[in-house]
């Protein structure tokens, strides 16, 4: 027996009514934008204007796209000095916020005082950006790597233990209670129930974070803190846009490069 087409229709499910929020959303966010770009009220953003200016970079669109590859072994020990700084603020930096993750977790932080300062300060740490950092270090310290390393390490500090507490917020409590169980101490708990859980996730972060810092440093040194940014800043100030083009284009081999090999890693890890 065949059924009918109103039974047929009974058994449907019956289609939600359309939100209205999504067309108020739009309305709202469209506003806002309006507000952000009017002349009035806004930045004054225009795109009549944007398309008015891009006719009078011709000059130097034309020195980039012809880039001057016998600058190319002037700029080869700069960015292995890059690489230097970026390794370095992973190592020192990931490994300072390992013990500062667990305390800025409720999972292996019980204590609401030590919870609550230890993320206060890595949000202090992390509202400033890196190029803030190395500008100020630059002007303590001095033009070099030294600044542009210190600035890298506060910056992977905050990153990785904002990332990695958050991890830990998610790991499985059952090993932890049955270490509690046991008798184990705190360390002890966090040793062999907590760590195992986040370890892959944790050579992830320093893997993203050392590909971070490379790019980082080439911005960090055009404020003077070393490296292949510093080399960057020289030649902009000369109007070298042909050996601009050669940094720009070894910057994107070498992220693109270590971008792929980060992938494959985390990939295998996580």
């Amino acid at each position: 027996m065949t059924a009918t087409p109103l039974q047929a229709d009974a058994g449907r499910p019956i289609r939600p009514p359309r939100s209205r929020l999504l067309p108020l959303g739009l309305v709202v966010s469209a506003a806002i934008t309006w507000w952000a770009a009017s002349d009035d009220f806004g930045v004054g953003f225009s795109l009549g204007e944007i398309i008015d200016n891009l006719t009078r970079g011709h000059r130097v669109l034309r020195e980039v796209l012809s880039p001057n590859w016998a600058f190319f072994p002037q700029t080869v020990d700069p960015l292995l000095e890059t690489f230097k700084m970026a390794i370095i603020a992973s190592v020192i930096g990931c490994g300072v916020a390992l013990p500062l993750s667990f305390l800025a977790s409720k999972v292996t932080t019980p204590n609401s005082v030590t919870y609550l300062v230890d993320r206060g300060v890595l949000n202090v740490i992390r509202a400033l950006p890196d190029l803030l950092y190395a500008l100020v270090l630059v002007t303590a310290i001095g033009i070099g790597p030294l600044a542009g390393i210190i600035a890298l390490i506060l910056f992977n500090l905050a990153v990785t233990a904002k990332l990695l507490s958050e991890t830990i917020d998610g790991v499985d409590t059952g090993p932890s209670e049955a270490a509690w169980a046991g008798g184990a101490s705190r360390t002890q708990m966090i040793r062999s129930s907590v760590f195992p859980q986040i370890l892959p996730n944790y050579i992830a972060y320093v893997l993203y974070v050392f590909e971070l810092n490379v790019r980082a440093s080439a911005v960090i040194g055009l404020v003077g803190a070393g490296g292949i940014g510093f080399v960057l800043q020289v030649q902009m100030g000369f109007f070298a846009y042909e050996n601009v083009a050669v940094i720009v284009a070894e910057l994107f081999v070498a992220v693109f490069l270590i971008e792929l090999v980060s992938i494959r890693l985390r990939r295998r890890l996580v």
